[in-house]
């Protein structure tokens, strides 16, 4: 019957869920140093990763990162059908470098910091489908390729203000599999562009909070679920800004009592010099293919509901004092 897989407004419910077999998250030395340090996979000495540039780093980093979570089931890149990644440079070329490398078929994805989300989702679809059997879903970022792109030289030492978020060097890469015994990907809802009127770039939490908390609500309505029915609900890189709008915006849409944090706040210790927290594509990939899905094959957590949130912005819209569009995607979890 065609579209009996959609749910109410925005939702697609998986009626072979893919399993997540593997996982793997590298991380930088800030990130390395924070409370989840030995649940990650690796942590780079430096940001360089002995590489020229900041940039081949962050490449490097995830190809690094796709590998090690093959390498869990002892599979080659050419064991894999299908690789979707992103990241937040320009042509996506971290992501793109990586699959030239790794020489798996590709599908690059652009979704800001949603793109872990995204890839999940489309990696679902795929394999729900039918059309494949092995995926691999992956996103990356880091703080110097960023800060270059969007922001200041990083030799200027431009002082940050208190709303600005320190974008993660950090890469998170799941192998899903039509088949296993892993945590599952039982349902996703595809967001809608939310523009709350947000133009200050260094406040990226306050402009995405609206596209996760509509996110949040379109799932737990399409789904028929309260806001307790996860064990937890984390958002991608709200900070501590954005996630004190979205709580206060729990209350406004009638989101009762929900298990809520976000991996912006949980990624790094108070005492670290973050601004406002964490972002960055990395941001939410490290926490679910670190601390999360750890805690789930421990049986800690059971229902996960993972939003990962993005602001849809380039440095010429800035610039030109447009607004920033916020994108998030959420992603249910769970264990059989």
């Amino acid at each position: 019957m065609p579209g009996r897989k959609k749910r109410g407004q925005q939702t697609v419910v998986f009626d072979t869920p893919p399993t997540i077999t593997a996982w793997a998250s590298v991380v930088g030395p800030k990130e390395g140093a924070g409370p989840w340090g030995r649940d990650f996979d690796a942590v780079m000495d430096d940001y360089i990763f002995g590489e020229k540039t900041w940039e081949i780093a962050e490449y490097k980093m995830l190809r690094n990162t796709i590998e090690r979570a093959l390498d869990k089931r002892n599979f080659r890149p050419d064991d894999a059908e299908l690789l979707l990644a992103g990241d937040l440079l320009n042509q996506i070329v971290a992501s793109n470098f990586a699959a030239r490398d790794l020489a798996i078929p590709f599908l690059g994805l652009y979704g800001a910091c949603s793109t872990m989300a995204e890839s999940l989702t489309v990696g679902a679809m795929l394999m729900d489908g039918g059309y494949f059997e092995r995926i691999v879903a992956a996103a990356c970022s880091h703080h110097y390729t960023a800060e270059r792109q969007y922001r200041f030289p990083t030799e200027q030492g431009v002082q940050k203000a208190q709303t600005a978020q320190w974008t993660a060097t950090a890469a998170g890469a799941v192998l899903l599999e039509a088949r296993g015994s892993g945590p599952y990907i039982k349902a996703a809802t595809v967001g809608k562009v939310i523009d709350m009127g947000q133009t200050d770039a260094s406040d990226m939490g306050s402009a995405m909070a609206g596209a996760a908390v509509h996110t949040i609500k379109t799932h737990l309505d399409d789904m028929a679920l309260s806001g307790d029915y996860y064990d937890l609900i984390v958002t991608g890189d709200l900070g501590k800004v954005g996630s004190a709008i979205a709580r206060q915006l729990f209350v406004r849409e009638g989101i009762v009592s929900p298990n809520y944090s976000d991996c912006g706040v949980l990624l790094y210790d108070r005492e670290q010099a973050v601004g406002s927290g964490g972002s960055g594509c990395g941001c939410s990939a490290c926490m679910l293919c670190g601390p999360l899905l750890k805690k789930m094959r421990g049986g800690e957590l059971r229902k996960l509901l993972l939003i990962c949130t993005g602001a849809l912005m380039s440095p010429i819209t800035a610039f030109q004092g447009e607004s920033i569009p916020g994108i998030a995607h959420a992603v249910a979890i769970e264990l059989w």
